[in-house]
Protein backbone atom coordinates (compact mmCIF):
# COMPACT_ATOMS: atom_id res chain seq x y z
CA UNK A 1 0.00 0.00 0.00
CA UNK A 2 1.29 3.40 -1.10
CA UNK A 3 2.24 5.54 1.90
CA UNK A 4 0.65 8.56 2.80
CA UNK A 5 3.50 10.83 2.22
CA UNK A 6 3.31 9.76 -1.89
CA UNK A 7 -0.34 11.36 -2.10
CA UNK A 8 0.83 14.26 -0.98
CA UNK A 9 4.00 14.71 -2.98
CA UNK A 10 1.99 14.45 -6.19
CA UNK A 11 -0.59 17.00 -6.08
CA UNK A 12 -2.38 16.54 -9.79
CA UNK A 13 -1.41 16.01 -13.16
CA UNK A 14 -0.90 18.78 -15.54
CA UNK A 15 -3.42 18.02 -18.64
CA UNK A 16 -2.77 20.65 -21.29
CA UNK A 17 -1.35 20.55 -25.09
CA UNK A 18 1.66 20.66 -24.33
CA UNK A 19 1.67 17.98 -22.00
CA UNK A 20 0.04 15.59 -24.23
CA UNK A 21 2.27 15.87 -26.63
CA UNK A 22 4.92 14.95 -24.38
CA UNK A 23 2.62 11.95 -23.32
CA UNK A 24 4.06 10.61 -27.03
CA UNK A 25 7.60 10.28 -25.52
CA UNK A 26 7.02 8.43 -22.58
CA UNK A 27 6.48 11.72 -20.09
CA UNK A 28 3.85 12.29 -18.00
CA UNK A 29 3.64 15.86 -16.74
CA UNK A 30 2.51 16.26 -12.37
CA UNK A 31 1.92 19.56 -10.39
CA UNK A 32 4.38 18.68 -7.13
CA UNK A 33 4.71 20.63 -3.34
CA UNK A 34 7.23 23.12 -3.59
CA UNK A 35 9.39 21.20 -1.22
CA UNK A 36 9.29 17.97 -3.06
CA UNK A 37 12.26 16.91 -4.60
CA UNK A 38 13.37 14.61 -7.54
CA UNK A 39 13.95 11.35 -5.59
CA UNK A 40 10.83 11.96 -4.02
CA UNK A 41 9.18 12.21 -7.02
CA UNK A 42 10.31 9.32 -8.81
CA UNK A 43 9.16 7.22 -5.56
CA UNK A 44 5.84 8.58 -5.38
CA UNK A 45 5.63 7.59 -8.90
CA UNK A 46 7.19 4.42 -9.02
CA UNK A 47 5.04 3.52 -5.73
CA UNK A 48 1.35 5.36 -6.80
CA UNK A 49 0.99 4.36 -10.65
CA UNK A 50 3.18 0.59 -10.57
CA UNK A 51 5.99 1.99 -13.44
CA UNK A 52 9.73 2.60 -13.53
CA UNK A 53 10.75 6.42 -13.62
CA UNK A 54 13.67 6.67 -16.02
CA UNK A 55 14.16 10.39 -15.28
CA UNK A 56 12.75 13.27 -13.45
CA UNK A 57 13.44 17.34 -14.35
CA UNK A 58 11.08 19.73 -12.30
CA UNK A 59 10.54 23.50 -12.96
CA UNK A 60 9.56 26.27 -10.93
CA UNK A 61 6.83 28.98 -11.69
CA UNK A 62 6.54 32.45 -9.61
CA UNK A 63 3.14 33.30 -8.86
CA UNK A 64 2.13 36.54 -10.89
CA UNK A 65 0.75 39.51 -9.62
CA UNK A 66 -2.53 40.18 -11.62
CA UNK A 67 -5.48 42.56 -10.66
CA UNK A 68 -9.11 41.94 -10.51
CA UNK A 69 -11.26 45.24 -9.76
CA UNK A 70 -8.49 47.19 -8.63
CA UNK A 71 -7.18 45.25 -6.01
CA UNK A 72 -4.21 43.47 -6.83
CA UNK A 73 -4.14 39.96 -5.74
CA UNK A 74 -0.68 37.20 -6.39
CA UNK A 75 -1.08 33.52 -8.05
CA UNK A 76 0.52 30.71 -6.48
CA UNK A 77 3.93 29.29 -6.99
CA UNK A 78 3.41 26.34 -8.64
CA UNK A 79 6.60 23.14 -8.88
CA UNK A 80 5.81 20.95 -11.75
CA UNK A 81 7.86 17.59 -12.11
CA UNK A 82 8.42 15.85 -15.77
CA UNK A 83 8.74 12.44 -15.30
CA UNK A 84 10.50 10.31 -18.37
CA UNK A 85 8.77 6.66 -18.06
CA UNK A 86 10.81 3.36 -18.83
CA UNK A 87 10.45 1.85 -22.20
CA UNK A 88 6.92 -0.24 -21.92
CA UNK A 89 5.74 1.74 -18.64
CA UNK A 90 2.86 3.73 -19.32
CA UNK A 91 0.47 6.25 -17.28
CA UNK A 92 -2.90 7.04 -18.32
CA UNK A 93 -3.77 10.54 -16.58
CA UNK A 94 -7.44 10.76 -17.81
CA UNK A 95 -8.35 7.72 -14.79
CA UNK A 96 -7.96 8.60 -11.46
CA UNK A 97 -6.07 6.67 -8.87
Amino acid sequence: MPAARHYDTILAPVITEKSTLLSEENKVVFKVRLDANKKDIAEAVEELFKVKVKAVNTLRTKGKVKRFRGIEGRRNDVKKAVVTLEEGHSIDVSTGL
